[in-house]
Order: structure tokens, then C-alpha cells, then sequence
């Protein structure tokens, strides 16, 4: 069976800071005409931070599209206008965040947030090796962020109790649960 759609016109409807946002019009496989509203955005990172104490990095900070503070693994975007690399933006987001830097840091794989309305791609990567920067990067001046460090049973009762609900955050610790 042949599941392609044809995109037949695309309408641009928003350039944000974070995401653009399109409209799709295209040809379904049966010939009929659908829309799809798209959310385009630039990708992102997620790291997974085990300290030397064998406890998970987290970031504490307030999320307002959800109301709530959320602990999560530090990440941040690819910003359109680099040139970095998933593994370069990596390594800033763990300074930046955590204040961290790491002797290894590789790729456990990369994944879509969301596909059926958003074609935001997350590179979760895992460091190792880690110690304090010697060199701090600035902060982005419109986060409030708090350094987090916790167990493995820590961060599963955290998830448990809501603090840690993002897709990101759960696989990281879920991946930290079988590398134990």
C-alpha cells in the first residue's frame, strides 16, 4: 500500500523565535485533498548526565505552556542561525545548565517529539566522565534554572509524581534504569 502524501501548496502562517508554523495542503493516496497544519522547528538536544555519585543531571525550571516547575535533563535548541552540531549545542546546553562538562559524550539516538503535527527531531546523547567547567558559558537571560542532582529511585518517584513529564526526560531516565 502506497502511503505517501504529495504536498500540492504549502502556506506559511508564522515565524517565531522557537518554531514556524505551515500549512500544508496535500493529494492523500485515494486522490482526496487533506490539510496539515505543520509546527517546523530546528531541532534540539537532551543529555544524560550520570555524576561521578551515580546521580542524574536535572534542570528545575518553569514551563508556562504546561503551569508547572518540571525537572528535566539539560537540552536546549540547535539555533538556526550556527553552524553547530547536535554534539556541539550538547556540550554548550550541559555548561550552560549543569555546569558540566563531559570527557565522552555520544549519541544514544535521535528521536522525533512529535510527528504527526511537528517535525521537531531531539538528539539525546550520553555524557560521561563529567567534571566542573573551568569556563562558564553566559546563561540565556530568560531562564530561571536550578541544578537538580538525584538517584535513580529519586528521578522514578519524581516521574511518578509528576515533576519529570516530558517525553525527553523519560526516556533518559528510563535508559539510565537499563544501563544499571
Amino acid at each position: 500500500m502506497d502511503f505517501e502524501e504529495k504536498v500540492t501548496n504549502v502556506e506559511h502562517l508564522f515565524d517565531g523565535k522557537v518554531i514556524d508554523l505551515d500549512r500544508e495542503t496535500v493529494t492523500l493516496p485515494n486522490g482526496k485533498k487533506a490539510l496539515r497544519e505543520i509546527v517546523r522547528h530546528h531541532g534540539a538536544v537532551g543529555v544524560i548526565a550520570i555524576t561521578p555519585q551515580d546521580k542524574m543531571v536535572f534542570i528545575k525550571q518553569w514551563r508556562s505552556p504546561l503551569g508547572q516547575v518540571t525537572l528535566e535533563i539539560p537540552a536546549g535548541k540547535i539555533e538556526p542561525d550556527e553552524q553547530n552540531s547536535p554534539l556541539e549545542t550538547a556540550t554548550r546546553e550541559l555548561n550552560e545548565e549543569a555546569r558540566y562538562m563531559a570527557k565522552n559524550l555520544e549519541l544514544v539516538m535521535p528521536f522525533y517529539t512529535s510527528p504527526g503535527f511537528a517535525d521537531e527531531k531531539i538528539y539525546l546523547y550520553h555524557a560521561s566522565g563529567l567534571s566542573p567547567v573551568t569556563t562558564e558559558l553566559p546563561q540565556d537571560e530568560d531562564e530561571f534554572l536550578e541544578k537538580v542532582e538525584l538517584t535513580l529511585p529519586e528521578a522514578l518517584k519524581a516521574m511518578q509524581e509528576g515533576l519529570i513529564c516530558d517525553s525527553k526526560t523519560i526516556m533518559a531516565v528510563m535508559f539510565w534504569q537499563l544501563m544499571n
